[in-house]
C-alpha cells in the first residue's frame, strides 16, 4: 500500500487550515482549491497564524515553520487536484455543496486508489458517495477543532466504501499524522455528534426557557461535572451556524426533537451572532480578524 504524498483539501475555514497545516508539518505535498484569491488569502493567514504561535510557544522551529509553509499551495481550479493521493473535502455542511464537489472529483482525481473523503460531521457518507462513479473509494473523516490539537478522527465507510480505502486512510492518520482513530458507522451524528449536538441544544434550550443565565449553565457543567468547558462556551467556540447545520442533519436523519436547533439559536445566527469567528454568541469575544 503505498503512502500518501499528496494531499488535497477542498475549502480552507478552520477544519481545512488545520488539516492542511498538519500534513504540511508531516512533509507532505498540500494543495488547497478555494473560491477565490480572497479565500486564498483568508486561509493563508490562518495557517500562518498556527504556525507562528507554535514557533512563539517554542514547540516549532522558525526552519521548521517556513519549511511547511512552502509545501502548501493555493488555487481556485478543482482541476488542478487531479494529482491527489488523497482529498479532504472541508466545505459548509451542506448537503448539495459537498455532493457539488465529490462530483467534480469523482472525475478529476485520476488515480483509483485515491481517497475522497469528507469532512461532514453529519451527513450520510452514501448521499455523497452514492453520486460518483465510484463509490469505493468516499469515506468519512470526521476531524475536530483545533485539528492541529485534537487527536481524534471519526473514519467512516459507507456502504460501499472499499476496505482498500479504509486501510490506506487509518495508516496515513495514525502513521504520517499521528491521529488517534476510531471507526465509526455511517449513522446520524456518527460517535462524538450524537451525543455531542443534544447535549449543546439541550442548553440553549435551558437558556431559552430562562432556567438559567449562559454563565450560570456553563458554571454548572465546569463546576458540577467537571467539564474543562460549559455546552454555551464549547458551541460559541464550534460556531452557533455550525451547530445548528449539524443538528438539522441529525434531525432531517433521525426526526429526534432533540436534534432539531432553537429557535433561539436560529435568532442568533439570522442576527449574525455565531459565537468566538465574531466577536459575539452566547458570551461575548474580542472579534476574529479571520472568518471562516
Amino acid at each position: 500500500m503505498r503512502p500518501v504524498e499528496r494531499v488535497g483539501v477542498v475549502g480552507c475555514g478552520a477544519v481545512g487550515a488545520g488539516f492542511a497545516e498538519v500534513c504540511a508539518r508531516a512533509g507532505l505535498d498540500v494543495l488547497i482549491q478555494v473560491t477565490s484569491a480572497e479565500s486564498a488569502e483568508r486561509g493563508s493567514r490562518r495557517i500562518a497564524r498556527s504556525l507562528d504561535r507554535l514557533v512563539r510557544k517554542g514547540t516549532l522551529t522558525e526552519e521548521s515553520r517556513d519549511a511547511a509553509t512552502g509545501r502548501v499551495e493555493f488555487c481556485t481550479d478543482l482541476k488542478r487536484l487531479s494529482d491527489r493521493d488523497f482529498v479532504l473535502e472541508a466545505a459548509v455542511e451542506r448537503l448539495a455543496v459537498k455532493q457539488e464537489i465529490f462530483r467534480g472529483l469523482d472525475q478529476i482525481v485520476e488515480d483509483p486508489a485515491a481517497v475522497l473523503a469528507s469532512t461532514t460531521s453529519s451527513l450520510p457518507i452514501m448521499k455523497l458517495a452514492g453520486v460518483t462513479d465510484d463509490p469505493g473509494r468516499v469515506l468519512g473523516t470526521h476531524l475536530f477543532h483545533p485539528v492541529p490539537v485534537m487527536k481524534l478522527v471519526e473514519l467512516i465507510g459507507s456502504l460501499r466504501t472499499a476496505p482498500a480505502a479504509l486501510a490506506r486512510t487509518h495508516a496515513f492518520f495514525t502513521d504520517t499524522l499521528g491521529k488517534q482513530v476510531i471507526n465509526a458507522k455511517d449513522r446520524p451524528g456518527f460517535v462524538v455528534n450524537a451525543l455531542l449536538i443534544p447535549y449543546l441544544l439541550a442548553a440553549v434550550r435551558m437558556l431559552e426557557t430562562g432556567t438559567a443565565s449562559a454563565t450560570e449553565i456553563d458554571q454548572s457543567m465546569k463546576l458540577g461535572c467537571g467539564h474543562p468547558m460549559g455546552p454555551l462556551e464549547l458551541a460559541d467556540l464550534i460556531g452557533l451556524d455550525v451547530v445548528a447545520a449539524v443538528g438539522e442533519g441529525l434531525y432531517e436523519e433521525s426526526r429526534e426533537p432533540s436534534h432539531a436547533p432553537p429557535g433561539l439559536l436560529s435568532r442568533m445566527i439570522e442576527a449574525g451572532f455565531l459565537g468566538r469567528k465574531t466577536g459575539r454568541g452566547f458570551h461575548s469575544y474580542s472579534p476574529s480578524p479571520a472568518r471562516s
